[in-house]
Protein backbone atom coordinates (compact mmCIF):
# COMPACT_ATOMS: atom_id res chain seq x y z
CA UNK A 1 0.00 0.00 0.00
CA UNK A 2 0.78 3.93 -0.72
CA UNK A 3 1.06 5.99 2.34
CA UNK A 4 0.71 8.83 0.05
CA UNK A 5 0.20 9.17 -3.45
CA UNK A 6 0.80 12.51 -5.31
CA UNK A 7 -1.18 13.32 -8.63
CA UNK A 8 0.25 15.97 -10.79
CA UNK A 9 -2.69 17.01 -13.13
CA UNK A 10 -5.99 15.68 -11.28
CA UNK A 11 -7.89 15.42 -14.56
CA UNK A 12 -9.91 12.26 -16.36
CA UNK A 13 -6.62 10.08 -16.16
CA UNK A 14 -4.93 11.07 -12.90
CA UNK A 15 -8.61 11.33 -11.19
CA UNK A 16 -9.39 7.97 -12.25
CA UNK A 17 -6.30 6.54 -11.11
CA UNK A 18 -6.49 7.79 -7.67
CA UNK A 19 -10.31 6.77 -7.69
CA UNK A 20 -9.37 3.39 -8.70
CA UNK A 21 -6.54 2.81 -6.17
CA UNK A 22 -8.50 4.31 -3.43
CA UNK A 23 -11.32 1.87 -3.86
CA UNK A 24 -8.51 -0.79 -4.01
CA UNK A 25 -7.47 -0.13 -0.79
CA UNK A 26 -4.44 0.33 -2.07
CA UNK A 27 -3.69 4.12 -0.94
CA UNK A 28 -3.77 5.93 2.21
CA UNK A 29 -3.53 9.64 1.17
CA UNK A 30 -3.71 11.28 -2.22
CA UNK A 31 -2.49 14.91 -2.94
CA UNK A 32 -3.07 16.72 -6.24
CA UNK A 33 -1.33 19.41 -8.04
CA UNK A 34 -3.26 21.23 -10.50
CA UNK A 35 -2.57 24.57 -12.01
CA UNK A 36 -6.51 24.80 -12.75
CA UNK A 37 -7.57 25.41 -8.84
CA UNK A 38 -11.08 25.39 -9.59
CA UNK A 39 -10.47 22.18 -10.76
CA UNK A 40 -8.63 20.72 -7.95
CA UNK A 41 -11.06 22.44 -5.28
CA UNK A 42 -13.63 19.74 -7.67
CA UNK A 43 -11.09 17.11 -7.46
CA UNK A 44 -11.27 17.40 -3.52
CA UNK A 45 -15.20 17.70 -3.61
CA UNK A 46 -15.79 14.83 -5.25
CA UNK A 47 -13.35 12.60 -3.46
CA UNK A 48 -10.76 12.12 -6.02
CA UNK A 49 -8.23 13.39 -3.48
CA UNK A 50 -7.82 14.23 0.30
CA UNK A 51 -5.55 17.40 -0.37
CA UNK A 52 -4.96 20.22 -3.07
CA UNK A 53 -1.68 21.56 -3.07
CA UNK A 54 -0.68 25.08 -4.38
CA UNK A 55 2.95 24.06 -5.31
CA UNK A 56 4.63 20.94 -6.64
CA UNK A 57 6.83 21.15 -3.45
CA UNK A 58 3.76 21.00 -1.14
CA UNK A 59 2.38 18.22 -3.53
CA UNK A 60 5.71 15.98 -3.81
CA UNK A 61 6.27 16.09 0.12
CA UNK A 62 6.34 12.63 1.93
CA UNK A 63 5.12 10.86 -1.34
CA UNK A 64 5.91 7.11 -2.08
CA UNK A 65 4.65 7.75 -5.78
CA UNK A 66 4.16 10.87 -7.83
CA UNK A 67 2.04 10.09 -11.12
CA UNK A 68 2.29 12.58 -13.42
CA UNK A 69 -0.84 12.90 -15.61
CA UNK A 70 -0.83 16.32 -17.33
CA UNK A 71 -0.33 16.85 -21.47
CA UNK A 72 2.90 15.99 -22.81
CA UNK A 73 3.55 19.31 -23.98
CA UNK A 74 3.88 20.16 -19.92
CA UNK A 75 5.84 17.21 -19.22
CA UNK A 76 9.22 19.43 -19.70
CA UNK A 77 8.35 22.22 -17.33
CA UNK A 78 7.06 20.16 -14.82
CA UNK A 79 10.62 17.96 -15.11
CA UNK A 80 12.30 21.17 -14.48
CA UNK A 81 9.94 21.84 -11.71
CA UNK A 82 10.55 18.35 -9.84
CA UNK A 83 14.14 18.40 -10.63
CA UNK A 84 15.39 20.12 -7.47
CA UNK A 85 12.66 18.06 -4.91
CA UNK A 86 13.51 14.49 -6.89
CA UNK A 87 13.76 12.15 -4.21
CA UNK A 88 15.58 9.15 -4.78
CA UNK A 89 13.50 6.58 -2.85
CA UNK A 90 9.96 8.12 -4.42
CA UNK A 91 9.18 6.09 -7.57
CA UNK A 92 8.34 8.87 -10.29
CA UNK A 93 5.60 7.48 -13.51
CA UNK A 94 3.59 8.96 -16.43
CA UNK A 95 1.00 8.67 -18.32
CA UNK A 96 1.87 10.50 -21.53
CA UNK A 97 0.51 9.26 -24.54
CA UNK A 98 3.97 9.48 -26.62
CA UNK A 99 6.94 8.28 -24.83
CA UNK A 100 10.21 9.11 -27.12
CA UNK A 101 9.62 13.45 -25.86
CA UNK A 102 9.17 12.25 -22.52
CA UNK A 103 12.01 10.49 -22.25
CA UNK A 104 14.19 13.48 -24.35
CA UNK A 105 13.02 15.87 -22.09
CA UNK A 106 14.03 13.70 -18.78
CA UNK A 107 16.99 13.39 -20.44
CA UNK A 108 17.23 17.15 -21.00
CA UNK A 109 16.62 17.50 -17.12
CA UNK A 110 18.40 15.29 -15.50
CA UNK A 111 21.28 14.03 -18.19
CA UNK A 112 19.54 10.85 -18.39
CA UNK A 113 16.60 8.80 -17.90
CA UNK A 114 16.13 8.81 -14.01
CA UNK A 115 16.09 5.12 -12.67
CA UNK A 116 13.27 5.59 -10.38
CA UNK A 117 10.69 6.75 -13.49
CA UNK A 118 8.75 4.38 -15.39
CA UNK A 119 6.75 5.67 -18.67
CA UNK A 120 3.64 4.35 -19.00
CA UNK A 121 0.89 5.53 -21.07
CA UNK A 122 -2.68 3.51 -20.11
CA UNK A 123 -4.39 3.15 -23.52
CA UNK A 124 -8.10 4.47 -21.89
CA UNK A 125 -9.40 7.81 -22.21
CA UNK A 126 -12.59 9.60 -23.50
CA UNK A 127 -13.41 13.29 -25.06
CA UNK A 128 -14.38 14.44 -21.79
CA UNK A 129 -11.51 15.88 -19.74
CA UNK A 130 -11.16 17.12 -16.49
CA UNK A 131 -11.88 16.36 -13.17
CA UNK A 132 -15.45 15.49 -13.24
CA UNK A 133 -15.41 13.31 -15.55
CA UNK A 134 -12.78 10.59 -13.82
CA UNK A 135 -14.27 7.13 -12.94
CA UNK A 136 -13.06 4.39 -10.89
CA UNK A 137 -12.99 1.68 -13.12
CA UNK A 138 -11.84 3.15 -16.46
CA UNK A 139 -8.51 0.88 -16.85
CA UNK A 140 -10.38 -2.35 -16.09
CA UNK A 141 -9.52 -4.72 -18.86
CA UNK A 142 -7.40 -1.95 -20.51
CA UNK A 143 -4.28 -1.91 -21.96
CA UNK A 144 -1.16 -0.25 -20.35
CA UNK A 145 1.87 0.30 -22.00
CA UNK A 146 5.05 0.74 -20.03
CA UNK A 147 8.40 1.69 -21.52
CA UNK A 148 11.16 1.38 -18.76
CA UNK A 149 14.93 1.99 -20.56
CA UNK A 150 17.87 -0.23 -19.75
CA UNK A 151 18.89 2.05 -16.53
CA UNK A 152 15.21 1.73 -14.80
CA UNK A 153 15.30 0.30 -11.15
CA UNK A 154 13.49 -3.29 -10.94
CA UNK A 155 11.98 -2.37 -8.23
CA UNK A 156 10.47 0.85 -9.48
CA UNK A 157 8.84 -0.80 -12.99
CA UNK A 158 7.32 -3.82 -10.55
CA UNK A 159 5.65 -1.32 -8.33
CA UNK A 160 4.19 0.71 -11.31
CA UNK A 161 3.26 -2.66 -12.76
CA UNK A 162 1.43 -3.91 -9.64
CA UNK A 163 -0.75 -0.40 -9.19
CA UNK A 164 -1.91 -1.00 -12.93
CA UNK A 165 -2.51 -4.47 -12.71
CA UNK A 166 -4.18 -3.72 -9.48
CA UNK A 167 -7.00 -1.19 -10.96
CA UNK A 168 -7.50 -4.14 -13.44
CA UNK A 169 -4.98 -3.12 -16.50
CA UNK A 170 -3.31 -5.66 -18.78
CA UNK A 171 0.13 -4.45 -18.80
CA UNK A 172 2.41 -4.69 -22.07
CA UNK A 173 6.44 -3.54 -21.94
CA UNK A 174 7.41 -2.21 -25.17
CA UNK A 175 10.91 -0.25 -26.06
CA UNK A 176 9.67 3.67 -26.38
CA UNK A 177 10.10 4.03 -30.34
CA UNK A 178 7.91 1.12 -30.89
CA UNK A 179 5.60 2.54 -28.63
CA UNK A 180 4.91 5.62 -30.57
CA UNK A 181 5.05 4.03 -33.81
CA UNK A 182 2.42 1.11 -32.94
CA UNK A 183 -0.17 4.36 -31.25
CA UNK A 184 0.41 6.65 -34.76
CA UNK A 185 -1.40 4.20 -36.39
CA UNK A 186 -4.09 3.21 -33.46
CA UNK A 187 -4.59 6.61 -31.97
CA UNK A 188 -3.18 9.12 -33.36
CA UNK A 189 -3.98 9.38 -36.71
CA UNK A 190 -7.84 8.81 -36.20
CA UNK A 191 -7.75 11.50 -34.25
CA UNK A 192 -5.93 13.47 -36.80
CA UNK A 193 -8.57 12.01 -39.39
CA UNK A 194 -11.25 12.68 -36.98
CA UNK A 195 -10.32 16.56 -36.49
CA UNK A 196 -10.14 17.39 -40.01
CA UNK A 197 -13.37 15.55 -41.06
CA UNK A 198 -15.41 17.51 -38.72
CA UNK A 199 -13.81 20.75 -39.39
CA UNK A 200 -14.33 20.20 -43.35
CA UNK A 201 -17.92 19.49 -42.72
CA UNK A 202 -17.78 22.34 -40.67
CA UNK A 203 -16.95 24.80 -42.97
CA UNK A 204 -19.52 23.81 -45.69
CA UNK A 205 -22.05 26.60 -46.07
CA UNK A 206 -24.97 23.70 -45.70
CA UNK A 207 -23.32 22.77 -42.46
CA UNK A 208 -26.52 23.16 -40.45
CA UNK A 209 -27.99 20.49 -42.75
CA UNK A 210 -25.51 18.00 -42.55
CA UNK A 211 -25.10 17.97 -38.53
CA UNK A 212 -29.15 17.70 -38.57
CA UNK A 213 -29.47 14.58 -40.58
CA UNK A 214 -26.03 13.04 -39.50
CA UNK A 215 -26.35 9.67 -39.28
CA UNK A 216 -24.44 7.27 -36.72
CA UNK A 217 -21.95 6.85 -38.53
CA UNK A 218 -20.78 10.22 -38.59
CA UNK A 219 -21.34 10.81 -35.18
CA UNK A 220 -19.20 7.70 -34.33
CA UNK A 221 -16.13 8.70 -36.28
CA UNK A 222 -16.62 12.24 -35.37
CA UNK A 223 -16.78 11.26 -31.60
CA UNK A 224 -12.95 11.56 -31.07
CA UNK A 225 -13.04 15.16 -32.40
CA UNK A 226 -14.83 16.35 -29.17
CA UNK A 227 -11.17 15.47 -27.33
CA UNK A 228 -8.88 18.60 -26.02
CA UNK A 229 -7.80 19.97 -29.32
CA UNK A 230 -4.59 21.25 -26.96
CA UNK A 231 -4.09 18.03 -25.61
CA UNK A 232 -4.66 16.59 -29.19
CA UNK A 233 -2.22 19.47 -30.77
CA UNK A 234 1.05 18.40 -27.91
CA UNK A 235 0.57 15.19 -29.41
CA UNK A 236 0.39 15.23 -32.70
CA UNK A 237 3.52 17.73 -32.54
CA UNK A 238 5.28 15.09 -30.55
CA UNK A 239 4.93 12.10 -33.14
CA UNK A 240 4.80 14.10 -36.14
CA UNK A 241 7.68 11.84 -37.53
CA UNK A 242 5.12 8.74 -36.74
CA UNK A 243 2.11 10.44 -38.11
CA UNK A 244 3.50 12.16 -41.48
CA UNK A 245 4.48 9.37 -43.25
CA UNK A 246 0.82 7.53 -42.09
CA UNK A 247 -1.02 10.09 -43.34
CA UNK A 248 1.09 10.29 -46.99
CA UNK A 249 -0.14 7.02 -47.47
CA UNK A 250 -3.75 7.84 -46.23
CA UNK A 251 -4.00 10.44 -48.73
CA UNK A 252 -2.75 7.60 -51.66
CA UNK A 253 -5.15 5.18 -50.18
CA UNK A 254 -8.15 7.99 -50.70
CA UNK A 255 -6.82 8.71 -54.21
CA UNK A 256 -7.11 4.95 -54.90
CA UNK A 257 -10.55 5.31 -53.88
CA UNK A 258 -10.86 8.25 -55.93
CA UNK A 259 -10.03 6.64 -58.86
CA UNK A 260 -12.40 3.55 -58.41
CA UNK A 261 -14.78 5.93 -58.27
CA UNK A 262 -13.92 7.73 -61.37
CA UNK A 263 -13.80 4.85 -63.42
CA UNK A 264 -16.47 3.11 -62.17
CA UNK A 265 -14.51 0.36 -61.13
CA UNK A 266 -17.26 -1.87 -58.81
CA UNK A 267 -15.01 -4.46 -58.78
CA UNK A 268 -12.25 -3.09 -57.30
CA UNK A 269 -14.22 -0.92 -54.78
CA UNK A 270 -16.13 -4.22 -53.19
CA UNK A 271 -12.61 -5.72 -53.16
CA UNK A 272 -11.21 -3.13 -50.99
CA UNK A 273 -14.79 -2.63 -48.94
CA UNK A 274 -14.36 -6.77 -48.31
CA UNK A 275 -10.78 -6.43 -47.20
CA UNK A 276 -11.67 -3.56 -44.98
CA UNK A 277 -14.71 -5.39 -43.55
CA UNK A 278 -12.50 -8.73 -42.96
CA UNK A 279 -9.50 -6.18 -41.26
CA UNK A 280 -12.40 -5.01 -39.02
CA UNK A 281 -13.38 -8.51 -37.99
CA UNK A 282 -9.66 -9.58 -37.00
CA UNK A 283 -9.41 -6.26 -34.97
CA UNK A 284 -12.62 -6.69 -32.77
CA UNK A 285 -10.97 -10.40 -31.99
CA UNK A 286 -7.72 -8.75 -31.24
CA UNK A 287 -9.89 -6.83 -28.45
CA UNK A 288 -11.38 -9.43 -27.55
CA UNK A 289 -7.98 -11.40 -26.28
Amino acid sequence: MLNRLCIIGVGLIGGSFALSLREAGLVREVVGVDRDLENLRLAEFLGLIDRGAASLEEGVEGADCVFIAVPVGVMPAIFRGLAPLWQNDTVYCDAGSTKRDVLAALESVFGEVPSNFVPGHPIAGAENSGASAARAGLFSNRRVILTPVAGTRQEALELIRTLWESVGSRVSLMEATRHDQVLAATSHLPHVLSFALTAMLGKHDEKQEIFTYAAGGLRDFTRIAGSDPAMWRDISLANRDQLLPLIEEYRDALADVAKMLADEDADRLVHLFADANQARKRFIDQLDK
